[in-house]
């Protein structure tokens, strides 16, 4: 009993140190994407900014900084594997966010952002990808998934610590340090990375099979290692080529086909909007009455509601098909975005400040659950592994560029 028992335990101890620590990429995706909606109610005042300004602040982390981490953020981890490349988003983190805390100005906060940003989308690329490649065939959907809602943990970790902050600090320079704050769980992710093997997937391409074999023998038995392993082989043997993954894409049609459909999941999870409330929901809900305080309180509820959703949407991936999943979510979005919008049409009070913030947590609830969890699962699973960091990059740069736009565009449009 003991001898097959230990060999399990050391396996799921393996994989428990892998998730937590590779999520760390997630957790600081999520924190510096959300810890700009409460920042932003003070560094608009401290740093003057017009509603064209606080656009540039907010989109330029997510364009041309996120975009380009991603389109070559999956072509570097095809390069130099998925270890490294997890090490330098751990170092970009860093710098990003401690030039954010220190920006004396608007051109500074936009170059750092940028920096960040590019962080944000190499490791919204290489997460997935390597815990994917890392997780055994059974346990691949839950430990992918798990990102997503290290994702969603950190922007409700962002949302809750701003809210703290102001609370503890009555200062308009507060934004600084809920900004710096990211700079804590970066060093985790650098220090922990160096602990960790590359994947065995990784390996097989580079022809390192010895390695892919040690590192398969982590996380399963000996039998079913082996059969891993001589499958990662003969794909290796099969792929094994002088073609560039742009010209894979362009002579093999069911391959671009794919990638066509990566990208078009990609565009529909960002245009149901779900990123104009992590940015902006203080700011929306501030101008619908309530004040900065109560804002950044009341934000909190859209970052817990994320996170439980996302629980459930991991549970029900078990259950429910994917295509089922994307259509309820995408049914649930449209009922709740018309529900707000009508909300708004009532006249101002308190009561109708916390209809709004009903109405943003049931849509959040309906896209987490349903569209958010499920579009980056889909996006790690569909693409071959001879081409998937570079397709799942595009995939991911289409992604950001939509983001970027939303988000660019709403509070200009407000403003208007």
């Amino acid at each position: 009993m003991t001898s097959t028992t230990e060999p399990q335990r050391s396996a799921g101890r393996f994989l428990t140190k892998l998730t937590v620590i590779a999520t760390l990429g997630g957790l600081l995706f999520g924190y510096d994407t959300g810890v700009i909606s409460g920042a932003l109610l003070y560094m608009k005042d401290d740093l003057d900014l017009s509603a064209f300004g606080e656009a540039t602040v907010v989109s330029s982390l997510l364009f041309p900084g996120a975009a380009l981490g991603a389109l070559l953020g999956g072509r570097i981890a095809d390069r130099i594997g998925r270890k490294r490349m997890l090490l330098l988003c751990g170092a970009i983190f860093l710098v990003g966010a401690l030039g954010c805390a220190l920006a004396p100005t608007v051109q500074i906060m936009v170059a750092a952002r940028i920096v960040l940003g590019f962080g944000v989308g190499a490791a919204s690329v290489t997460c997935p990808l390597y815990l994917a490649e890392m997780a055994p065939p059974d346990r691949r959907g839950r430990m992918v998934t798990i990102n997503e809602l290290m994702i969603v943990t950190g922007q409700m970790l962002a949302f809750a610590m701003n809210a703290l902050l102001d609370h503890l600090i009555q200062d308009p320079h507060v934004w600084r340090i809920m900004l710096a704050v990211a700079s804590i769980p970066a060093v985790a992710l650098l220090v922990g990375m160096l602990f960790l093997p590359d994947s065995p997937r990784w390996y097989g391409l580079k022809k390192r099979f010895k390695e892919a074999r040690t590192v398969l023998g982590y996380s399963l038995d000996a039998r079913e290692a082996d059969a891993e392993f001589e499958a990662i082989v003969a794909h290796a043997e099969r792929t094994m080529t002088t073609r560039t993954p742009w010209t894979v894409i362009r002579d093999v049609p069911w391959i671009r086909k794919v990638l066509l459909i990566g990208c078009g999941l990609a565009v529909v999870q960002q245009a149901t909007g779900i990123n104009t409330v992590n940015y902006y929901a203080p700011t929306i809900l501030e101008q619908s009455g309530l004040g900065v305080s109560a804002s950044l309180i009341a934000t909190i509820a859209v970052g817990v509601t994320s996170v439980v959703t996302t629980v459930i949407g991991i549970i029900l991936l078990g259950f429910v098909g994917r295509r089922t999943m994307l259509l309820i979510g995408f049914a649930g979005v449209a009922a709740s975005q018309a529900a707000l919008a009508l909300t708004f049409l009532l006249s101002e009070s308190t009561t109708r400040s916390y209809v709004i913030l009903g109405c943003m947590i049931v849509f959040v609830a309906f896209v987490q659950m349903f569209i958010g969890t499920c579009v980056w699962l889909l996006l790690s699973e569909i693409f071959p592994m001879s081409i998937r960091g570079f397709a799942m990059g595009i995939a991911v740069f289409v992604l950001w560029c939509t983001n970027a736009a939303i988000s660019f565009l709403f509070p200009v449009l407000n403003s208007a």
